[in-house]
């Protein structure tokens, strides 16, 4: 009993209690506490307590009476309970107005990426859009699902065999149901199946796929599933990538829905959450030596996503050389690039070519060169090539325990993102607030652009 009190009501009734300014922990303090751990026993065990606990039954009974210590969410529930416990009871001197923003701020003390991505949950959760999930299967996406719904950031289409997807739903002890919360697509017998293997034949019939071929995939590949549903607009956005290889998922994706507008290539754009602050990388999965033009393009398309977190672009090319100093095909690339996204954007804030100090150092950049057009510290780090970009990318995240967003895609002519295997609940959580807002834009633009060929017909 005193190891469940010190582990499990301590911390969290004292937290309560400072951030109302108790006077003193009353007996409802400690019931309110009481009850809220008892109400999150008999709920279904978050992802990061599985991991934790794999080889253990936690579903609530006999051999799972009380939540694990590691549960990230008694952090909230329980002084959430104990701070209304005090208002109600009268020793609170600093009674909470807002508990949605009490909610969001104890949240952040165990999601590393709540506050950066706060505001693009603010605006999913606006309009949430239909995201397919092509690995519906997987306990990852089943679990991200969940929270999915409960946190209103979409609606989830799955898909997968549906006894497999109800099995694991029960034995993860989701309150997920078909239809009420999701939408199923089981390949196995979807009424789908005729027109959408017609509509990819049709795609595909002079890339070498035959209809018997078509017929096939459409029962085996899910990938080419959900982008046929976000091509036929019975999705907005979709999200695979939990098994198998990126390149095989992106090939599917470009191959169906195609590249934006004046798009020649995608890239891979990958942010990371330091203790310092956040990093984006670009590009961490597609281009291997991209060029000048790649460069450009995969610059300005990253700018714009960097934006969407409500994060001004500060971005630096990177090279081996520093403005000029050593002149390889590489520093020659990333100095041409500097020059062509000053002309295409002469407001984004970029400078280049440099090396990673002078990004990051304002006095080593300054000494570099006085006259530089970037203030502060690099926050978008665009690189010469796929293995400068993937190796610092993973380097720095497992040495300074980063947390990942992503990688999100660029460039794909419909919200599309495709993960890695490695990928956790909460990052497909993210990604999937980051697919409803791409959706938004994408619906947002097809009205702009109705209306403007209204106005010019008439």
């Amino acid at each position: 009993p005193n190891q469940v009190n010190n582990v499990l009501c301590f911390p969290f009734i004292f937290r309560g209690a400072l951030d109302v300014g108790a006077t003193t922990i009353n007996e409802e303090m400690k019931l309110a506490c009481v009850k809220a751990i008892a109400e999150l026993a008999q709920k279904e065990v978050v992802a990061e307590v599985a991991a934790v606990y794999s080889n253990e039954n936690l579903e609530f009974g006999r051999d799972y009476l009380i939540p694990k210590p590691f549960d990230p969410r008694l952090i909230v529930d329980l002084p959430l309970a104990v701070a209304k416990a005090a208002m109600s009871s009268g020793v609170a001197t600093r009674p909470i107005e807002d508990f949605e923003a009490y909610r969001e701020k104890l949240q952040q003390y165990f999601i590393r990426s709540r506050l950066v991505m706060r505001p693009v949950y603010a605006r999913a959760k606006e309009n949430p859009k239909r995201v397919v999930y092509c690995e519906g299967e997987e306990e990852r996406v089943l679990q991200a699902a969940q929270t999915v719904i409960d946190e209103n950031l979409a609606h989830p289409i799955l898909i997968g065999r549906e006894k497999v997807i109800n099995t694991r739903i029960k034995h993860l002890g989701l309150r997920l149901q078909p239809e009420k919360h999701f939408t199923l697509i089981d390949p196995s017998y979807d009424p789908r199946y005729k027109d959408y293997w017609q509509t990819y034949h049709s795609i595909m019939e002079r890339r070498g796929i035959t209809p018997d071929d078509a017929k096939g995939i459409l029962r085996n590949n899910p990938t080419v599933i959900g982008t046929l549903m976000v091509y036929k607009d019975d999705a907005d956005a979709v999200i695979c990538g939990t098994l198998g290889h990126y390149h095989d998922h992106l090939n599917d994706i470009i191959d169906i829905i195609g590249l934006k507008p004046g798009v020649e290539t995608p890239s891979a754009l990958s942010p990371l959450l330091l203790t310092s602050g956040t990093f984006f990388f670009c590009d961490t999965q597609i281009n291997a030596n991209p060029t000048v033009a790649q460069i450009s393009e995969m610059t300005l398309m990253a700018a714009e996503e960097v934006r969407r977190f409500g994060i001004k672009p500060k971005v630096a090319l990177l090279s081996h050389s520093n403005f000029g100093t050593i002149d390889t095909d590489t520093s020659r690339k990333m100095r041409a690039a500097f020059a062509d996204i000053r002309r295409r954007d002469p407001e984004l804030e970029i400078e280049g070519e440099m090396q990673a100090d002078a990004a990051l150092v304002e006095a080593v950049r300054d000494r570099l060169m006085p006259n530089s057009r970037l203030t502060g510290q690099a926050n978008l780090f665009i690189m010469p090539n796929v293995e400068a970009a993937n190796i610092s990318f993973n380097m720095i995240k497992t040495l300074a325990d980063g947390v990942s967003i992503g990688p999100l895609l660029l460039g794909a002519a419909r919200p599309a993102h495709i993960l890695t295997p490695s990928v956790t609940a909460r990052g497909i959580i993210n990604i999937t607030s980051i697919a409803t807002v791409g959706a938004q834009i994408f619906e947002d633009s097809m009205v702009d652009h109705v209306t403007h060929r209204l106005v010019r017909s008439g």
